[in-house]
This record gives C-alpha cells, sequence and structure tokens, in this order.
C-alpha cells in the first residue's frame, strides 16, 4: 500500500512520494523556550515522532530538523523580568525540553538550530525579500512583508483576502486572522526589548517569528522540503507566513506537504494555568507516570482528531502497557525466548495501517486482535513455538515504531519493595482485600506485581 498522507495545503489525502526516493525532508516547528513545555505541545511532538519513525521502518532516511526559538516576544517579555542574560535563560529551557523528550522516547532531531545562531543568514533573506519588492522599511527602521505583493498569501490557511486593508501591519507574532495585515520581518529595537537586539542595515533590532524558520528551514534542507509539520494552532500566521516568505525568496514551492495535529483538551477543556488543568511532562512525571505511560496516552489518539487529556486515560494507559508487557512476557516463554525476525502478517498490517495518514487506531487493533487470540492459544498450550518466536518479533519491532520507552530495569524503589512486601504478607493471611489495595498502590507508583512461586515480580510499567 502506498504511503499517504492528509495535506493541510489542498485539504485532502494524497500519496507521498518525497522528491529523493531514499531521503525524505522533515522540518518541525519547535520549542519556544520561555518556559516548560505541556503535554499540548508534547502531543505534536509525539505525533511527529511517530511519523519519522514510520518513514524510517518504510526504509527512509530521514533528514529531520526542528528549530528552537530562542528570541520573539514573550521570551524577551520573560527575559527582562528575569533580569537574566538571553541565552542562560533559553538554554535552561532548552535543556528542559531536550529531556522532557527523552523521558517520552522521542528521538532527537538530527539538527536543532537555534534562532540567534542565524542572525546573519535572517539579515540576508531579509535583504533578499526588500530586493524582490515584497519587504518594505518603515519610519522606525522595522521591515514589514507586504501581503499585498503575494497574491497566493492566505492559501493554507484558506483567508478571505478581500478583508485585507492595504496597508495595516501587524507587529505582534501572534495573532488572529481577523486582524491579519503586512506582517514583521524584523523588528527595530524598543526600551522593552533591554539588552536583546543585533545591528543591521536598518538599525538595532531582532527578526521576527515567522521569518526565523524560513531561513532555518532552507539553511539546512534546501529550498523545497517534503514535509512540514506542527499544531493546527500553527497554520495562521506562522506556517502561512513561511510560505510567503520563503517562496517570495526562492520563487520555488517551500513544502509538498502540510501535517497538523489537533488540539489537546483537559477533561474537555481548553488547557489554561488559570482553570488549573495545565501540566507539564514534568507535573505528571512528578505524580508517579512513567514517559512511556505518557507517551502512550498522547500518540495513541489519531493526529487529526482532538485528544481530551484526563488521569483516568492516563491511568487506562498503564493498564494497557501492562497487558502488553504481560502477553510480551508470554510469548517470550512460549518462543524458548528468542524473537524470530520481524516479517509477520501482524508487522505487515500495522504497517499498513500507518502508511494511510498514521491510522494509528488501527494499527493498534491489529496489535489487540492479535493478544487476544494468542493468549487463548496460549491459555490452552496450542501456540507454536516458532509461532510465538515470529509475534514476539514483529511485537519488538512494533514497540520500536510506537517509541515506546524501553522498560526501565533500575533498582526497585525502596517504598515500592516494602509494599510489595507487605502484599506479600497479605496474600498469606489470605487478606485478598487489602492485597488488591495493595496493589493498586504499587501500579499507581509505575509499578505492577505478579505473583510467583517464590513469592513475587515486580517490573516497571
Amino acid at each position: 500500500m502506498a504511503l499517504r498522507f492528509y495535506n493541510t495545503l489542498t485539504r485532502s489525502e494524497e500519496e507521498f512520494k518525497p522528491l529523493d526516493p531514499k531521503k525524505v525532508k522533515l522540518y518541525c516547528c519547535g520549542p519556544t523556550v520561555y518556559n516548560y513545555a505541556h503535554i499540548g505541545n508534547f502531543r505534536t511532538f509525539v505525533f511527529e515522532d511517530l511519523l519519522r519513525r514510520h518513514l524510517e521502518a518504510r526504509g527512509y532516511d530521514v533528514q529531520h530538523v526542528m528549530n528552537i526559538t530562542d528570541v520573539e516576544d514573550k521570551i524577551i517579555r520573560e527575559v527582562k523580568e528575569s533580569g537574566e542574560d538571553l541565552r542562560a535563560f533559553t538554554q535552561r529551557y532548552e535543556k528542559a525540553f531536550l529531556d522532557d523528550l527523552d523521558h517520552l522516547g522521542c528521538q532527537r532531531p538530527k539538527m536543532t538550530p537555534r534562532a540567534t545562531e542565524h542572525i546573519p543568514q535572517i539579515i540576508a533573506f531579509i535583504q533578499k525579500l526588500e530586493k524582490e519588492g515584497v519587504a518594505y522599511k518603515t519610519p522606525d527602521g522595522s521591515v514589514y512583508f507586504s501581503i499585498e505583493k503575494f497574491p497566493s498569501y492566505g492559501k493554507l490557511s484558506r483567508l478571505d483576502r478581500t478583508q485585507l486593508k492595504p496597508g495595516s501591519r501587524v507587529s505582534q507574532d501572534e495573532h488572529s486572522k481577523e486582524s491579519y495585515g503586512d506582517f514583521a520581518l524584523w523588528k527595530t529595537y524598543t526600551e522593552k526589548d533591554g539588552k536583546v537586539f543585533w545591528e543591521s542595515p536598518w538599525g538595532r533590532g531582532r527578526p521576527g517569528w515567522h521569518i526565523e524558520c524560513s531561513c532555518m528551514s532552507t539553511q539546512h534542507l534546501g529550498d523545497t522540503i517534503d514535509l512540514h509539520c506542527g499544531g493546527e494552532d500553527l497554520i495562521f500566521p506562522h506556517h502561512e507566513d513561511e510560505i510567503a516568505q520563503s517562496e517570495a525568496a526562492t520563487k520555488k514551492p517551500f513544502v509538498r506537504f502540510w501535517l497538523h495535529s489537533a488540539h489537546l483538551l483537559v477533561n474537555g477543556e481548553k488547557m489554561s494555568k488559570s482553570a488549573g488543568n495545565f501540566f507539564t511532562i514534568r507535573d505528571l512525571l512528578a505524580k508517579g507516570f512513567t514517559g512511556r505511560e505518557i507517551r502512550y496516552a498522547l500518540g495513541t489518539v489519531h493526529y487529526r482528531l482532538p485528544l481530551n487529556f484526563t488521569f483516568e486515560g492516563l491511568n487506562a494507559a498503564r493498564q494497557t502497557l501492562t497487558r502488553l508487557t504481560e502477553w510480551a512476557d508470554r510469548l517470550q516463554k512460549t518462543s524458548g525466548g528468542t524473537p524470530a525476525s520481524a516479517s509477520g502478517k501482524l508487522l505487515s498490517d500495522f504497517l499498513a495501517a500507518l502508511d494511510n495518514d498514521l491510522n494509528i487506531s488501527e494499527a493498534l487493533g491489529f496489535v489487540f486482535q492479535t493478544l487476544r487470540e494468542t493468549n487463548g492459544l496460549m491459555d490452552r498450550n496450542q501456540l507454536p513455538t516458532e509461532k510465538a518466536a515470529g509475534l514476539l518479533g514483529d511485537w519488538k519491532q512494533i514497540e520500536k515504531i510506537l517509541g515506546l520507552p524501553a522498560i526501565s530495569m533500575e533498582q526497585t524503589p525502596a517504598d515500592v519493595a516494602a509494599l510489595a512486601e507487605e502484599r506479600l504478607g497479605a496474600r498469606k493471611a489470605k487478606d485478598w482485600k487489602k492485597s488488591d489495595e495493595l496493589r493498586a498502590a504499587i501500579q499507581a507508583k509505575g509499578w505492577t506485581v505478579k505473583d510467583a512461586p517464590d513469592g513475587y515480580k515486580l517490573t516497571r510499567l
């Protein structure tokens, strides 16, 4: 089956073939490092990691570039309030972001260029736009892109150009469709910027947010790329402006396929600090959940569907992963411990489902159908050794594509071991209610306990 993705540009599913038959150029909008990224952000990063892993499973060399936005409006505001140096401030949150990626088992991008390390290239890019006649300097020393000079402006977001007011300008990095106009490529220095500025042909200032991605994408992947990903909130103005800048400068199509993930809600509501439903990865880790569980909860709903995050869903992810771990353990014992090469029907069906616009629900459906059937066979000692070995090989490959972080083999924490010993005592006393309560307490700490002839076995979820 051919790879097919839903292209936001055309609002349709299309067959995907990269420009280079062996390589895929993938650009993902990365974090704005002014604070810790939240689970809504990571819903998108998990989707992008699944996309990359699937493309690699299909034999492509994925040239994955993700920018680090380390200068823009919010960062400058926070830096000035903190009194810190720009690099020291952003480096802290950049490191936290990469650590969070690691917790979730996301592969790090092959390149993570920073905007502040591309200022000369950004200035040259803006000068090229001036030469093309689509950028102009304002009396205060800022430089704006004239959307009137780019007739296809609005093609990604389906903007109504009849509402355009000639000469209107928007200086903020983020704004609504209702207030669109010429957007800033270079922002002249003001006292609000503090110590954040660079010298340029237009005077002191700093780049606008949108020009940063156009510059870094073309710098590291070329004028035309295969895939550009991000959250649907970036369609306008960020991705719309990227298209305008890039295509006005290069006279070539900027992106062939645009893929966008839908919003994440928490308990059916928009996430916000004021509502008390705002969570970072480290918040969830502190509550005893593992990166494996968080990733499963964020990554097992199709990327174009809204994801309603709940703690009930996170606990369900924990239980599901326990089922999968126990199934894999049974396959290993039945097979004699050696997985066969991954080439069976389960893996084939799983990959075919992901070929269809990353249909994760269908892909996992094949896994759980197989799990139920083979658990029944193993209950009756009817699953052949070679069949179990083949399924184990398929599952190991599927687990890799899903990006589930390896189960930690770390030493059991003292509090978990104490609960397990207490549970063993309850079982010996035939206090089944207390035994079940202690099992739940152990699971709440991210471990599962399984009874064994010599007592019990603890496994990290």
